[in-house]
C-alpha cells in the first residue's frame, strides 16, 4: 500500500487532534460513464497507536461495539448452519483469531489424557448459545454472563511492579517464548473443553494481552453463566500437547542449509534433511510431545449482568490494549532492566520455531512443512517472531461466530446506518453511501468506477488531510445539530476512545 508522507508537522498534529487519519492511502477513482479520474484518500485502517491514532481508536471502538452486542443476549442470533462439529466455530469474514488454527492430531499419537491431569466433567451439550434466565425473589428475570481471565504458569520469580526477572539466569526464557508462540492452541482447547462441561454451545469474545512479565493473558466475556467451579475444573485440566519433532539441538548455527530447487540441503555434504513427514515418522511409539501448555493458578471469575456498570467497564478492560503492541504495553521510559528482559525473551522469540511450516526448523536439520525457495532461520515471515510482538503473532481478538451473528464488516455497516438514520430524522442529507462504490455498475453490467492506487507528491499530502479534517469537523457539526433537534439536550458527539487513560496492570 502507499501511504501519503506528510511534510508539514503542524497538519499531522491538528489530525491527530481532530481524531482524522494522518497517514491515508490515496487512490485513483474513474468513472467510466463520463471518462472523469479523481484521488480519494481512504483512511489507513491501522490498528496500532504508534501507526495512526485515529485509525487504531476507531477500531478499538468498533471492537467495543461487537462484544457489547453478543455479550447479553436473549434470543439466538442468526448464524449459518454448520455441517459438522469440526466446523463448529471456524472463523467468518472479517472475523480474528489470535493465531494459527491447531494441526490435527496424527493417528499414530494417543489421545488419551495423561494420569497426572485431572478429569473433566464432561455433560450432555444442549444445543442453545444464549445463557439461562434466572427469577429473583421481587419477580425480575436475570441473564448473567461471565468475564474470565486466563494467565499462563510462572517461568521465575519476578520483581513486583516491574516485571522483570529477580534473577534472569535462572528464569525460563525458552518455555515463555514457547507458551506465547503456542498460546493460541492452549485458548482453543479451553474452549472445546469448556463447551462439553458448561452443556451448552458457549460463545466467546476475548483478547490476547500481555501481563507485566511480558507472558500473554487472555481476556474473555463469555455468554451466559458458568459455575465458577466448572471454569475453575476445566482450566485446572485443560493442556495443549504439541505433536513435533524435537527442537533441543542446535544442528546449524552459523551456515544455515540451502534450497537446491527440490530440498533443503547441507551446506557441506548437499545431503537432504528429513523432510517434515520423515521427522514425524521417525518419533517412536513412546515418543513425549515436544512441548506441552498449562494455564498458571491465577485465575479470575466474573459474573456480570448485561446493561451494568461493571459490563460496561469489563469491555473497556477487555479492550483497552488491542492499539498496542504487546512489547510496547507495558514499556513505558526508559528501564534498562525492563529493555533487557525483553531482549533476552526475544532472543528466544526469534529462533524458536511458531508452526509446522516455520524457517526455523531448518536451524534444527529439518525441512518445513511445504518448503519452498528462500526461506532462512531467524527470518520467518511470521511476525510472532518480532520483537514487538514477542510470540503473539496471531490477531489479538478471538470471537467465535456465534456471538452476534455478524462479521465485523456488518458491525461497521451498521454503525454507519445509525448514523445516517439519525441525520435524515433531523432532514440532514447524508452522503450517499454508495457514491463511487465498487459495486456500482454501468449500463454494460461492468463496474461504473475503477479504483486503483495512486501516487501524490509529499508537498501536496497536507492538502488532503486538511480537507479530512475540514469533512470530519462539519460531519461532528452535523451530527451534534441532528442530536440536539432529534433529543434536545443531548451532548455532544465523543470523539474520544471510551476508555480512560490507564496505566499497566
Amino acid at each position: 500500500m502507499s501511504h501519503l508522507v506528510i511534510d508539514d508537522v503542524a497538519v499531522e498534529e491538528l489530525a491527530r487532534a481532530e481524531g482524522v487519519c494522518a497517514r491515508p492511502i490515496v487512490k485513483s477513482v474513474t468513472d467510466r460513464l463520463n471518462g472523469e479520474t479523481v484521488w480519494v484518500p481512504l483512511p489507513c485502517g491501522a490498528t496500532r497507536d504508534v501507526v495512526c491514532p485515529a485509525c487504531a481508536a476507531k477500531a478499538r471502538r468498533l471492537r467495543m461495539t461487537q462484544c457489547l452486542e453478543g455479550w447479553h443476549l436473549d434470543t439466538e442470533p442468526e448464524v449459518p448452519e454448520l455441517t459438522s462439529a469440526a466446523d463448529e466455530d471456524p472463523p467468518a469474514e472479517d472475523e480474528e483469531t489470535v493465531g494459527d488454527e491447531i494441526a490435527p492430531v496424527r493417528q499414530t499419537r494417543s489421545t488419551r489424557r495423561p494420569e497426572s491431569m485431572p478429569s473433566l466433567p464432561f455433560v450432555p451439550v444442549e444445543n442453545r448459545t444464549i445463557g439461562r434466565a434466572f427469577t429473583g425473589k421481587e419477580g425480575r428475570t436475570y441473564r448473567p454472563s461471565m468475564f474470565v481471565t486466563l494467565t499462563l504458569p510462572s517461568y521465575g520469580a519476578v520483581v513486583p511492579g516491574r516485571g522483570v526477572p529477580v534473577t534472569p539466569a535462572k528464569y525460563d526464557y525458552r518455555r515463555a517464548a514457547l507458551d506465547a508462540l503456542l498460546f493460541p492452541r492452549l485458548i482453543d482447547r479451553w474452549v472445546q473443553n469448556l463447551r462439553r462441561c458448561a452443556g451448552y454451545k458457549v460463545q466467546y469474545f476475548g483478547a490476547v494481552e500481555a501481563q507485566v512479565r511480558l507472558a500473554p493473558h487472555f481476556h474473555v466475556a463469555l455468554r451466559g453463566a458458568i459455575p465458577r467451579k466448572v471454569i475453575q475444573q476445566v482450566t485446572r485440566a485443560t493442556y495443549a500437547s504439541v505433536w513435533w519433532p524435537p527442537f533441543d539441538r542446535v544442528v546449524y548455527r552459523s551456515t544455515p542449509p540451502v534450497w537446491d530447487g527440490a530440498d533443503y540441503v547441507d551446506p557441506d555434504t548437499s545431503a537432504p534433511l528429513r523432510s517434515w513427514e520423515q521427522a514425524l515418522d521417525a518419533l517412536g511409539d513412546d515418543a513425549r510431545p515436544a512441548h506441552t501448555l498449562r494455564f498458571g493458578r491465577q485465575l479470575d471469575i466474573q459474573g456480570l449482568l448485561g446493561g451494568s456498570t461493571e459490563s460496561d467497564r469489563a469491555v473497556r478492560y477487555l479492550t483497552k490494549y488491542l492499539t498496542k503492541a504487546v512489547a510496547e504495553t507495558y514499556a513505558v521510559g526508559a528501564d534498562p532492566a525492563y529493555e533487557a528482559h525483553i531482549d533476552r525473551l526475544h532472543r528466544h522469540v526469534r529462533w524458536l520455531p511458531c508452526s509446522p511450516e516455520c524457517a526455523n526448523w531448518l536451524r534444527y536439520g529439518v525441512q518445513p512443512k511445504n518448503p519452498g525457495p528462500g526461506l532462512a532461520p531467524g527470518r520467518c515471515p511470521s511476525r510472532s517472531h518480532d520483537r514487538e510482538h514477542l510470540g503473539v503473532g496471531g490477531r489479538r481478538v478471538l470471537v467465535s461466530r456465534g456471538w452476534s451473528g455478524k462479521t465485523l464488516s456488518q458491525h461497521r455497516a451498521d454503525r454507519a446506518t445509525v448514523v445516517r438514520e439519525l441525520l435524515e430524522s433531523a432532514g440532514i442529507t447524508p452522503p450517499e453511501a454508495t457514491r463511487m462504490a465498487a459495486e456500482v455498475l454501468d449500463q454494460d453490467g461492468e463496474p461504473r468506477f475503477l479504483w486503483s492506487l495512486a501516487t501524490v507528491p509529499p508537498h501536496i499530502a497536507g492538502n488532503y488531510v486538511m480537507n479530512a479534517v475540514m469533512e470530519r469537523r462539519r460531519w461532528r457539526a452535523e451530527l451534534d445539530l441532528a442530536k440536539s433537534l432529534v433529543t434536545p439536550g443531548a451532548p455532544p458527539v465523543d470523539n474520544h476512545s471510551a476508555a480512560p487513560a490507564t496505566g499497566g496492570e
